[in-house]
Parts: structure tokens; sequence; C-alpha cells
């Protein structure tokens, strides 16, 4: 594979990931949307058909890592970390892409969410609140995640052991012969795997499990124009990047110790 197939590969995969993945967060979050209320499993499912999706279309240019930390992952056991910033910066770019994307698809639904009174009311803050700009807005949950209960050691223990599963599991898998990543098994099997992950493991953060699907659209959720949208809770901002880290490296580790 060529940088330039890496970095198209990935910037197409993972753009789809957070657009199709961002998308269902959209639908049954926003006023005015057809599946709004429609619950956690169909953000779960929403979110595996993503990557079901994402992985499929990438697959034949880039091996679909769609995430730095089966990228970190894969560099330990193969001990390769030479297209390591390619795929960083394909994910990263393909990340924003998709969250825009993702906005310009409901953006009578955000507008709609935001001029409501009660998310008016939501989005202000008091006074004494020092730093308005580090608190989740209104929406901010439709582009990134956010702990239910604010523990920052509980919260990266969540991310580090939900993104160790996610990379063991395709850790173990294996690569294609081709070297062009996981096979159209594999990428189904990922997919019901990140499902698991949700169902299972999601409830306490949201369960980013890849650093880009939460950093680029809280970038892109900063930059955006919505009026009333509230902070972006940059306080929080760097637990699900170190944490999916932590927990591929850790992967990476184990793969090493028990299967290599």
């Amino acid at each position: 594979m060529s940088s330039s197939d890496i970095f198209i590969g990935e910037t197409i995969g993972t753009a789809l990931l957070t657009l199709l993945g961002g998308g269902v967060c959209a639908a049954v979050t926003l006023k005015s949307s057809k599946a709004r209320n429609a619950g956690w499993l169909a953000i779960t499912f929403g979110w595996g058909f993503a990557v079901l999706i994402a992985a499929y279309v990438s697959a034949p240019l880039s091996g679909a890592h769609l995430n730095p930390a089966v990228t970190v992952g894969l560099a330990i056991k193969n001990g390769d970390w030479s297209d390591v910033p390619v795929y960083f910066a394909g994910q990263l770019l393909g990340a924003m892409l998709g969250a825009v994307l993702m906005w310009v698809t409901y953006y009578g639904q955000f507008a709609a969410h935001l001029s409501d009174p009660e998310h008016i009311r939501d989005a202000k803050l008091g006074p004494e609140d020092p730093h308005p700009h580090d608190q989740a807005g209104p929406v901010l949950g439709v582009f990134s995640t956010g702990p239910e209960i604010r523990n920052i050691v509980q919260n990266l223990a969540t991310e580090i052991i939900g993104t160790a599963v996610l990379v063991l599991a395709i850790l173990t898998q294996g690569l294609q012969d081709d070297g062009k990543g996981l096979g159209v098994i594999g990428v189904l099997i990922t997919s019901f795997v990140v499902v698991g992950i949700g169902l299972s493991l999601g409830g306490p953060t949201g369960y980013a499990i890849n650093p880009v699907r939460d950093l680029g659209p809280r970038i892109v959720h900063s930059l955006l124009p919505l009026p009333n949208k509230g902070g972006s809770d940059w306080g929080y901002s760097w637990i699900p990047v170190v944490g999916p880290l932590a927990g591929a490296a850790l992967a990476g580790g184990l793969y090493n110790l028990a299967f290599a």
C-alpha cells in the first residue's frame, strides 16, 4: 500500500464512519428527527453498521484501520511504525469531514433543536462558572462522547478497557495474506465487536474507543456556527484520546505476550 492509498483510504473510511455514527446520534437526539428517542440500541447498532460500511469501502486502499488505536495496536504487533503518521493524518481529516457532512445532513434539526427554549436555557451557564468553554453544550453528544459520572480514573479506565477489547479482537483475527487488512468476514466480526462493546461497556462514557472519532468531531463542534451550542468540553477531551491509545498499547502487548 502506498502512502497516498493509505491517506485516501483512511480519509474516506473515517469520514463514512463519523458521518454514519454521528448521524445515528443526531437522529436519536435532535428535535424534529423521525428517529428521536430511539434509544441506546439504535445508537450501538448504528455505530456497528457505520464500522461495517466504512471498513468495507476503505479496506482495499488502506486496510481500514479507521482508528489510531487500531493503527497503534497493529504497529506493536508487526513492529512497523513507518506508516503510522499517514494513517493518523487521514483518520483525523476524515473524522472532521464526516462530522461536517453529518451537520449538513441534519442542518434543519440542529436549528430546531438549538432554538427550542428548553435547550437555550440548558446551554446557558451560570455566572459562577469560570470556564464556560469547558462545559458540554446541549448538542455536543451528537459530535463527541462524554461521561455520565465525571470521574477521571473511572472514565479513563473505561476507555482503556473498551479499546483493549476492540484491538485485541482485531489482532487475534489476523490480517489477510496480502497484508491489506481484515477480510470480509473480519470486517463483519469487528462490526459486531463494536456493537458488543457499546452494549456492554458503553454506558459510563459513550465508548469513544477511537481518538479521532471523538477529537475530530469535537474540533468541528467548536468551529461550527451553531447558536446556543454551548461549550465543547475541552477539559474532558484528553480522556477519549489517551484512554484508547493506552488500551491499544495494552492489547498489543498482551497479543505479543500470549499469542505471538
